[in-house]
C-alpha cells in the first residue's frame, strides 16, 4: 500500500484538512483496485484552483476525469466517491463496501480479515479526528472472494474476469480414460505371438522356452464438442468458446463444431496460439452466428456427414445448448437417439440448468432428454470443475438407452356404411322443399 502523498498545503485552508482528505481518498481508491498514482493526486490538487471545492458536482466530475483511466473503473469510483465524501452523524458508515473493487479484489485483496490479532486500523482508512468530512471505512472481507468468483454466472463476467477464468480453466484436468483398439501390441497375455516366439527360440537352440504374447492396444478416448451459438446463447458464447479453446489444448483427438441453423466444423481454427485470433477466425467461419436455432438439423448433418469420420472408437460427445429449438422436435429426438447409440456417452450441457428454478419445458429439450446419458449445467467455474471430475470417472461400459420409436399413427375413423335405399318406400314428408315444376305431371 502506497504511503501518504507528499503535498505541500499551500492552497488549502489554515488547517489543511482538504489535502489530508484527498490523500486518504487516493489511498481508498488504490485499496479498491484503481490505478491512482502520486502524479494523479497532484493534478487533482492543482485542479482545485480552477474548480470550486464547495460544489460537489464540479469536484466529482474533475476527480472522475483525472483519477479514472478505464471505463470499467467508473462504477467503482462512483461508489467510492459517494461513500467517502459524505458526512455521517456517528463518524462511521453502515454502507456495505464489499461491492467496491469487484474486479480487483480477487487479484490483490489488500483488506483486513477481521481478526483480533491485527493492528488497529488495518483494512480501514482513518481520517483526522477533528474533521467530520472524513470517515472510517471498513473494508474487511467477510467471505471468500475466490468462491464467489467460481459461483458467478458466465453471462455476468467482465473481460478481466474472463482472463482470470481462462487461467483457472487451464488448471483443470480432463481425462476421459482409454479405449481398447483392434490393434495388438506386445503384452503379458492374449494370443500367442508366433514371430517373436520363434525369434526368441534361437538363443535356446530352437526350443520354445520363452513365449511371447500380444494384447489389445489402448489409446486415449477422443472428445467431440457441438456448441450452440444462436441468439439465445449469445451471452454465453464468448466464455464457452474460451472453454473449447482451453480444453482443445489438453486433447490430441478433439473435434469441435458450432451450429445455429447449420453445422460448421471449427477444429482447424482452434490451432492458433492466440485465443483472440482463434475466436476471430471462428466468428468468420460461422455464417449463421447469433441466428436462429435448428438443433435437429445440425445433429442430423453431423450424423450423416461427420459421425463415421470423427467418432473414433466410441468418443464422448458434449452438446452445449440451452435447448431452445425452432425445428421439428421429432427430428431432434430421432437424431439424438441415433447419436447416443453411436458414441460412448452423450452429455448435454445446459447453461440454464444452473438456475434453481429451471425446468426443461421447451419442446426441444423435452424431445432430447430421453436420449441423453447425462444432463449437466455449464454456467460457472464450479460446473466446469464438476464436469471434469465426472468425465474422469466415466465407466468403460454403459447400458444403451431406449431407441427412438416414432409415435403411432392415429387410425382414421371408419366411414359409415351407405344405407341401401332401393327397397325403402319414399317418405314424402321428408322430401326437399324445392320440387321441379313438372313434378307429378305427365309429359
Amino acid at each position: 500500500m502506497a504511503g501518504p502523498i507528499p503535498i505541500i498545503p499551500n492552497d488549502a485552508g489554515p488547517d489543511g484538512h482538504i489535502l489530508h482528505s484527498l490523500t486518504l481518498f487516493g489511498e481508498m481508491l488504490r485499496r479498491v483496485g484503481l490505478e491512482v498514482g502520486s502524479g494523479n493526486m497532484l493534478d487533482l490538487v492543482r485542479a482545485t484552483d480552477h474548480v470550486s471545492i464547495g460544489k460537489r458536482g464540479e469536484f466529482f466530475q474533475a476527480a472522475r476525469s483525472i483519477l479514472v483511466h478505464r471505463k470499467q473503473d467508473l462504477p467503482i469510483f462512483d461508489e467510492a466517491f459517494q461513500v467517502f465524501w459524505r458526512k455521517p452523524t456517528d463518524r462511521s458508515t453502515t454502507m456495505d463496501l464489499r461491492s467496491l473493487g469487484e474486479q480487483r479484489r480477487f487479484r490483490k485483496p489488500q483488506v483486513s480479515t477481521g481478526r483480533d490479532d491485527e493492528p488497529e486500523g488495518a483494512g480501514a482508512i482513518e481520517g483526522d479526528p477533528d474533521d467530520d468530512s472524513v470517515q472510517n471505512v471498513d473494508l474487511s472481507r467477510t467471505y471468500s472472494a475466490v468462491e464467489v468468483f467460481r459461483q458467478k454466472d458466465f453471462s455476468e463476467f467482465t473481460s478481466r474476469e474472463m482472463a482470470e477464468a481462462r487461467q483457472m480453466m487451464a488448471n483443470l484436468t480432463w481425462d476421459l480414460g482409454r479405449r481398447r483398439t483392434r490393434r495388438l501390441a506386445p503384452g503379458r497375455s492374449g494370443p500367442l505371438d508366433l514371430r517373436r516366439t520363434m525369434r526368441r527360440s534361437l538363443k535356446y537352440g530352437g526350443e520354445f522356452l520363452e513365449l511371447a504374447f500380444r494384447s489389445p492396444k489402448d489409446k486415449p478416448r477422443s472428445l467431440v464438442l457441438i456448441c450452440d451459438v444462436s441468439g439465445s446463447m449469445e451471452r454465453y458464447t464468448r466464455m464457452l468458446l474460451q472453454f473449447i479453446y482451453t480444453i482443445a489444448e489438453g486433447f490430441q483427438q478433439l473435434e469441435a463444431f458450432l451450429f445455429a441453423t447449420r453445422l460448421t466444423r471449427i477444429t482447424r481454427n482452434l490451432r492458433y496460439r492466440s485465443i483472440d485470433q482463434a475466436i476471430d477466425e471462428v466468428s468468420k467461419a460461422v455464417p449463421d452466428w447469433a441466428g436462429g436455432t435448428r438443433i435437429g438439423d445440425a445433429i442430423k448433418t453431423f450424423n450423416f456427414q461427420w459421425l463415421r469420420r470423427v467418432l473414433r472408437g466410441q468418443a464422448v460427445v458434449l452438446i452445449i445448448s440451452d435447448g431452445w429449438d425452432r425445428g421439428d422436435p421429432e427430428l431432434l429426438a430421432r437424431e439424438t437417439s441415433r447419436l447416443q447409440r453411436s458414441c460412448h456417452r452423450l452429455i448435454w450441457l445446459n447453461p440454464l440448468l444452473g438456475s434453481p428454478s429451471y425446468q426443461p419445458l421447451t419442446q426441444g429439450m423435452r424431445a432430447a432428454l430421453p436420449y441423453i446419458d447425462d444432463f449437466l449445467p455449464v454456467n460457472n467455474l464450479n460446473s466446469l470443475d464438476s464436469l471434469s471430475q465426472h468425465l474422469s470417472t466415466l465407466r468403460p461400459d454403459r447400458a444403451l438407452g431406449q431407441a427412438y420409436r416414432p409415435p403411432a399413427a392415429e387410425e382414421p375413423e371408419p366411414e359409415p356404411e351407405p344405407v341401401a335405399t332401393r327397397d325403402r318406400p319414399i317418405d314424402r314428408l321428408n322430401l326437399p322443399t324445392f320440387q321441379h315444376p313438372m313434378w307429378g305431371k305427365r309429359p
